[in-house]
């Protein structure tokens, strides 16, 4: 199935004493980029979720944001480093002493002063397991929304593939007409220049004009490339890369088309290919 690059998830869960929000952003990158963004207690953590990450996506840059806030429980009281209060407020004294003014601060300043209040000692193998849980939970939702965003990716590129088909088929058919208004064209020209046209010479020089403008190959590695798309839009892997080389070699073919048209119609068949090549081209640059 088709996977979008571009999604975002985020869950919640309640682990121990804490409370673990995860959030997961992914946007379209050539490789496969996985950045962890942890708070200092969670960081031994971060070896074993890339690879819980790194298992289920093949391509696109990942973001995934931890972050805890503790919770306390009926008739638990904080933790506070008593040592760290005295150490904290000796050197407020000292402080005082060099100002012209005392300073002011209320308790819940110095609770707020890092390395005040101990966090509980918490169970690292139960937070990992836990952890890891809400990870590929979180996972779950991206690769949820990869896949429905996909699924529109597609249909967006078969709609167009169906109608780059119907401009090959015209130019096709076009062609013959072409020829035949070149020709009487010529023969016209050649008509009012001479009294008596050497016809055959005519007939030469229509061949010679013929192959040149002859487009045959163009349409069939155009409808070759067509039905590769449209086949590799049912494979059940990364095809993103694929995609994009075919794209490259669409445009070439839609590219050598334009140079040999031989009227207004046949340059318009052209553009419109090369439109619709773009918009796919813009489409799936999203696809993994």
């Amino acid at each position: 199935m088709i996977k979008s690059m571009t999604a975002f998830a985020g869950a919640e869960a309640a682990i121990g004493n804490s409370t673990i929000s995860c959030e997961m952003r992914s946007v379209n990158h050539r490789y496969c980029d996985i950045t962890l963004k942890l708070p200092e207690r969670l960081r031994f953590m971060e070896t074993d979720l890339r690879s819980v990450v790194a298992e289920k996506i093949n391509r696109g840059k990942i973001e995934c944001t931890l972050t805890y806030k503790e919770q306390a429980k009926d008739g638990q009281n904080f933790i506070v480093n008593m040592d760290a209060v005295a150490t904290l407020l000796a050197a407020t004294d000292a402080i005082e002493q060099k100002m012209p003014t005392a300073l002011a601060f209320s308790a819940l300043d110095v609770l707020a002063f890092p390395g005040i209040r101990q966090e509980p000692n918490t169970d690292k193998e139960q937070l990992g397991q836990g952890i890891t849980a809400l990870v590929k939970q979180t996972l779950a939702q991206l690769l949820e929304v990869r896949e429905r965003e996909g699924a529109q990716l597609k249909l967006l590129v078969e709609e167009r593939c169906l109608k780059m088909q119907g401009y090959v088929a015209s130019a096709g058919k076009r062609m013959p007409e072409v020829l035949l208004l070149l020709r009487n064209k010529l023969n016209d020209k050649i008509t009012e220049l001479v009294a008596e046209p050497d016809f055959d010479r005519l007939e030469q020089e229509l061949v010679f004009m013929a192959q040149k403008l002859d487009i045959t190959e163009e349409l069939d590695r155009l409808e070759t490339h067509i039905a590769e798309v449209l086949r590799v839009l049912n494979q059940n892997e990364p095809i993103g890369r694929r995609l994009d080389f075919l794209m490259q070699e669409l445009n070439r073919e839609a590219n050598t088309l334009g140079s040999k048209s031989a009227d207004k119609e046949m340059t318009q068949i052209a553009i419109e290919l090369k439109v619709l090549i773009e918009q796919m081209r813009e489409q799936i640059q999203n696809i993994e």
